[in-house]
């Protein structure tokens, strides 16, 4: 029983030291004022005896009668935008309540997560937040953390509210105008149009009535305007892929943050999707990380959202090379397919694979990212001239290349490649 009994004040002294510290000073007074009979020593007993509970029991109630409303606007954003959201805090004590920290544990870099309020009798306060989204991924927010201490640090209590919630950034999505893919003459690829017969989600532009045409093609606007009958033609739908290789090799990123070949690669990649999806195109995207991961081509917004997320989610530490990538992926590919590698390697054995996909009639177009100029030692001239050599047009980005004007210039075979420092 002793010995439970020392055990327990043992555990009690280790979890308040201040209190322990300041009840022994208390005893000690008592001692020294019976043995002396020194009137100031019995007054230092009292004040202890009497302000420890009190202390105590202040503290207590601080963290007490509190209701915490947490909301979280920002479930999803993309790089550069904001993530909001506030949190309520309201007393039911008439009590004040004073240096109540706060603590929002985040994932989220940048994100403020810490802050003392004090609350009046029955009083409210807002917290509100406001975090940039820096880099994408996904990250958590939450819970609360509520901890009341006095002003002598004697007693320290904590409450926990809300849960953890996710929030996922997707990568920075530059806006293309234009994006150069190789024409092969098929329906979809190049500019290469054709009219269809048949009623298309495509509408190549308006004539006039001719006998035969059904009800259906009549365009009712135009055909009251013009006081005939005018009827939309339709062209066909195209079929082309578009197949996004993204290079996601730990051995062939560098950089650091927003300024490093991975955030970029992934930022080109969400332009290139957009770009496509908004001009009706099927797109794809392969890439390995911890696994292979691939999203089939499809159409629409539904589909622009998915990849985005395989892109918010992916991180460079993928062990398979880019022309290993290629060959994997190589038995998707057809005519009617365009291939677009986007890689920072300077292996020129990723070139040659791209020439075996270009001689058997996909369409390839090459992203190159100059390691070099985001810290890399080792010159990307080598693999700038393989390309050359095979004639397939390629986009060369450095570290200071603006995405959107570089992606959206016209390029050749037999031409120069574009230089982002030249845009």
């Amino acid at each position: 029983m002793i010995i439970r009994s020392i055990s327990k004040l043992k555990q009690i002294s280790t979890q308040y030291p201040s209190p322990t510290i300041a009840v022994s000073l208390a005893v000690l007074c008592l001692f020294l004022g019976l043995s002396t009979g020194f009137w100031l020593l019995f007054r230092l007993f009292y004040i202890i005896a009497i302000a420890i509970p009190l202390l105590y029991l202040w503290t207590r109630s601080m963290i007490k009668s509190l209701d915490v409303e947490i909301s979280r606007e920002t479930q999803r954003a993309a790089q550069g935008q904001s993530i909001r959201g506030f949190i309520t805090l309201r007393s039911k004590s008439i009590l004040p309540k004073i240096w109540l920290e706060l603590s929002d544990q985040s994932t989220i870099p940048a994100h403020t997560s810490n802050r003392t309020i004090t609350l009046p009798s029955k009083g409210t306060t807002i917290w509100s937040y406001n975090t940039e989204a820096l880099l994408r991924g996904l990250y958590t927010l939450g819970p609360l953390t509520v901890t009341a201490t006095d002003p002598f640090g004697f007693f320290k209590f904590s409450r926990t509210f809300g849960s953890e919630s996710s929030v996922l950034i997707y990568p920075h999505t530059p806006e293309l105008t234009y994006f150069h893919t190789p024409s092969s003459n098929l329906p979809g690829e190049g500019h290469f149009r054709k009219r269809s017969h048949n009623i298309t989600p495509n509408i190549f532009g308006l004539r006039d009535y001719i006998p035969g045409d059904a009800f259906n093609r009549i365009h009712w606007p135009s055909t009251a305007k013009k006081n005939r009958v005018i009827v939309k033609d339709f062209e066909i739908d195209p079929s082309s892929e578009i197949w996004l290789l993204l290079d996601f090799n730990k051995t062939h990123h560098t950089g650091i943050n927003l300024n490093s070949t991975a955030e970029i690669s992934a930022q080109i990649c969400a332009g290139l999707a957009r770009y496509f999806i908004q001009s009706n195109r099927s797109v794809g995207l392969a890439f390995f990380d911890d696994s292979m991961k691939v999203d089939k081509p499809e159409k629409g917004n539904s589909h622009f959202t998915r990849i985005l997320e395989s892109l918010a989610l992916a991180k460079a530490i993928g062990p398979v090379a880019i022309e290993n990538l290629i060959l994997e992926q190589s038995s998707k590919f057809g005519r009617h397919s365009t291939v677009i590698a986007i890689t920072p390697s300077t292996n020129t054995q990723w070139v040659t694979e791209l020439k075996s996909l270009h001689n058997r009639g996909v369409q390839v177009t090459a992203i190159t990212l100059t390691a070099n100029s985001f810290g890399e030692a080792i010159s990307s001239n080598n693999v700038h001239k393989s390309l050359e050599q095979n004639g397939l047009p390629y986009y060369e980005i450095t570290s200071d290349t603006k995405l959107n004007d570089a992606l959206s210039t016209k390029i050749s075979r037999k031409s120069k490649p574009i230089i982002g420092d030249q845009l």
